[in-house]
């Protein structure tokens, strides 16, 4: 199925390049994060080819957007679309981030300069003026800021939405950014990883039975009387690995607030705590805590001690941006150790990090 989906969103990408003519540049259209070139596809001739502008897309909110030239000059006000840039080998290209970039140990480690450029807000809370300020020719917003890029294209201003909830939308998010910024050749790099990786834990969970999968509680990052609902990309995390998502049945696009009886009559089997936002520290609240409370002694994770802490120090891997694939790992390793070891999913995100963001992580940091 995934490679089916890999396929589908190869022929979408073709179809973007089917006016392709050559770029006379030897097809060097970005880099990999540490200044190897990420190269064209290759034309008829030999040469490389580019996708041709004026370039009209449809972005994730189903607006026709329309780059009249190759942008060099690109915000990003998202953290989930900065890391997907960083991943394309776009952060040469990048005149903006998103607001607490300095918070984001993914770009102290593979691009520190984007700590040190523009801050343009939040989802919540765009900085408008500050992004103007910086002169883009493309900028790149997440669904709540659809009105901000209605006016930024009122402006004259190129704006695409993108909507990762889930690991089809994250894939699509990828043709997005690397037809817009004629990358694709990353952009089906990195959909190839990815995609290989669902192969791979879907195989290796292919014969579970139903009563093999563990009830999974994601608690979120402020309070672990919150969870994900069936709808939201973490719980995705779960099923894929081989569990049942103790928020199934609760309704909603974010994280939910639950009352203490409800999480006891879900009764989960592992309780997991994410990495926050900002990957520098775990949330709120400890492992410890979650054992501690009187009131949860009784839900079989806590008398097991099945109390665990999603990797911290890196990026949020609950979270859509292109190391989801490593959530997805870390859940399997996690519910299913005997079907993927620490030991293999320390390699595979060491492989995810050199590839793709140009840094080899220490493999007793990913094992935390």
């Amino acid at each position: 199925m995934r490679r089916i989906l890999a396929l589908l969103l190869a022929a979408v990408m073709a179809l973007s390049l089917a006016a392709c003519s050559s770029n006379g540049n030897g097809g060097n259209a970005g880099n990999n994060g540490n200044g190897a070139p990420v190269q064209g596809t290759e034309g008829e001739d030999g040469g490389s080819a580019a996708v041709t502008y004026p370039l009209t897309l449809t972005d994730m909110a189903g607006r026709e957007v329309t780059l009249e030239a190759e942008p060099e000059r690109i915000v990003s006000g998202y953290y989930i679309s900065s890391s997907a840039c960083l991943a394309l080998g776009l952060a040469g290209r990048m005149v903006g981030v998103e607001d607490k970039s300095d918070s984001r140990p993914i770009y102290s480690l593979a691009a520190p300069e984007l700590i040190e450029l523009p801050n343009v807000g939040s989802a919540k809370a765009f900085d408008l003026e500050t992004c103007i300020a910086a002169e883009p020719d493309l900028v790149i917003l997440p669904m709540q800021q659809q009105d901000t890029a209605d006016t930024l294209a009122d402006m004259g201003i190129p704006a695409i939405v993108v909507l990762p909830e889930s690991h089809e939308q994250i894939l699509e998010m990828f043709t997005l950014l690397g037809t817009a910024a004629n990358v694709t050749d990353a952009a089906q790099a990195l959909i190839d990883y990815y995609s290989e990786k669902l192969d791979q834990v879907e195989s290796l969970t292919a014969d579970l039975a139903d009563d093999a999968k563990p009830v999974v509680y994601l608690g979120g990052t402020s309070s672990y009387l919150t969870t994900a609902p069936a709808q939201m990309y973490q719980a995705s995390l779960i099923t894929s690995a081989g569990g049942v998502n103790a928020g199934s049945g609760i309704d909603g696009t974010s994280w939910v607030d639950i009352s203490y009886e409800q999480l006891l009559t879900m009764n989960p089997d592992i309780i997991v705590i994410p990495t926050n936002n900002f990957a520098t520290s775990a949330p709120e609240y400890t492992a410890e805590d979650i054992l501690a409370d009187p009131q949860l002694s009784e839900v079989t994770a806590v008398k097991n001690g099945a109390v665990y802490q999603m990797t911290t120090g890196f990026e949020a891997w609950d979270s859509p941006c292109p190391s989801g694939i490593l959530g997805t790992l870390w859940m399997l390793k996690t519910l299913h150790p005997d079907l993927y070891s620490s030991e293999s999913f320390a390699a595979d995100a060491q492989d995810f990090y050199e590839t793709f963001y140009g840094f080899t992580p220490d493999a007793e940091a990913l094992a935390q």
